[in-house]
């Protein structure tokens, strides 16, 4: 098999992983090789000036020992099988780097003979790509749950970016889909790529000197649809996973039926747009303050497919509103609908210095048309807010239904 019969096969069984995409490592070259690596995003994104940038993203093999039944390139399934070489990964990265096909090289692999002769190979050509080459582009590589501690450290000195996929949402989905792999397992290599990243940066702040190790983090993917477990459940495993591994990212993918496949499988996929709604939820808790608890209910386990997360939130509390942007905490700002957190932190500039109205509000681009009914600012008022603020005749009846009420009980007293 060519080489280029190969990477037909490996690019394509690579595509079902998602968590590719990265920032956060800027990796300067030596003068001696090639590339670099500037932070600002790579995998089929735009870079600030507008610049296109991917990486070269394939399986140094599609073999696998395991047999997980949400996965086309199991053990048991039927399909043509390939397996690069590292001095052929080695050289396919730098030929597409030369060629300004890429930035960078995201690689992972099924699992052969044992996870830790997997992750070797994987290493290896890492380490030949620093090492012999001095090359410089960004490097993302799988971590292979099971690997020895020894060869994950080793991995994250070579590597930009690590990734133990969780694969499924919980232990029992595991136990249905794939028997052979184990929560703790995989949460095990994430706490040492952890726990090793803490005590290098540590290192790092006394001695600048210090080899990185993984700067880019760790990320992980989570398949979505392959069984019936709720909304609810995976965002509480996310929050959990960010709680306790300090995830950069947490991806998730729509789980994608298969010719041939297993009858305990769906038959069709779920709709994109749930896996869109559970990254604007997976968002709002890193960044807007949100709690994995508050965005689903057990009434409702699942995400709205028709609304956003966070204007659903709202409308389930409406005792929350409206909020002063020229008084509230960021926090509070942070909730409303339409007002999104780079625009938060323009608020709290802007207020320093004068009130804001309405249409500061559209200068900035707020969504006004929907944050219009959860907001005060220095021209508006919900139109409940003015109700109440406009007629204080029922007030002061139920004021005076109070006290005769209080007169009553004493008359009676």
């Amino acid at each position: 098999m060519t080489v280029q019969q190969k990477l037909a096969i490996l690019a394509d069984a690579a595509k079902y992983d998602a968590s590719c995409a990265s920032s956060g490592s800027k990796r300067a070259g030596n003068g001696k090789g090639i590339g670099h690596s500037d932070g600002t995003g790579i995998c089929h994104s735009y870079t600030p000036d507008g610049r296109c940038v991917s990486l070269l993203k394939i399986l140094l093999t599609n073999y696998c020992t395991y047999d997980c039944v949400f996965c086309v390139n199991r053990v048991s399934s039927d399909i043509p099988r390939a397996r690069f070489t590292p001095a052929e990964v080695v050289n396919l990265t730098l030929d597409f780097y030369r060629r300004n096909y890429i930035e960078g090289l995201f690689l992972s692999s099924g699992i052969i003979q044992s996870p830790d002769y997997t992750m070797e190979q994987v290493i290896e050509i890492a380490r030949s790509l620093r090492e012999d080459h001095s090359f410089g582009g960004y490097i993302h590589l799988k971590a292979i749950p099971g690997a020895s501690a020894a060869l994950i450290e080793r991995a994250g000195t070579f590597a930009d970016r690590l990734s133990a996929n969780i694969e499924l949402p919980t232990q029992q989905d595991l136990v249905q889909l794939a028997p052979e792999k184990k929560v703790t397992v995989i949460e095990g290599t994430m706490n040492q790529i952890t726990e090793r990243k803490a005590e290098i940066d540590e290192d790092r702040r006394r001695h600048r000197s210090t080899p990185r190790f993984a700067p880019a983090g760790q990320s992980t993917q989570m398949v979505v649809g392959a069984t019936g477990t709720s909304d609810r459940q995976i965002l509480s495993t996310a929050s959990h996973l960010y709680d306790s591994y300090k995830l950069r990212r947490i991806y998730f993918s729509s789980f994608s039926p298969f010719p041939l496949g297993d009858a305990r499988l769906p038959q069709a996929a779920p709709p994109l747009v749930r896996e869109h709604r559970l990254y604007q939820a997976d968002w709002l808790m890193r960044y807007y303050g949100y709690n994995a608890a508050e965005l689903t209910t057990d009434q409702e386990p699942n995400l709205s497919l028709q609304k956003d997360p966070k204007l659903t939130w709202a409308e389930a509390h409406p005792e929350f509103f409206p909020v002063d942007v020229n008084a509230a905490s960021r926090e509070a700002m942070l909730r409303v609908p339409g007002i999104g957190y780079r625009n938060v932190t323009r608020i709290l500039r802007i207020r320093r210095y004068h009130r804001l109205s309405m249409d500061d509000l559209r200068k900035l681009n707020v969504r006004v048309k929907l944050a219009e009914r959860y907001l005060i600012a220095v021209d508006h008022l919900p139109h409940k807010q003015q109700r109440l603020i406009g007629s204080p005749k029922p007030v002061q009846a139920e004021q005076l239904d109070l006290f005769a009420g209080v007169s009553a009980f004493s008359g009676q007293l």
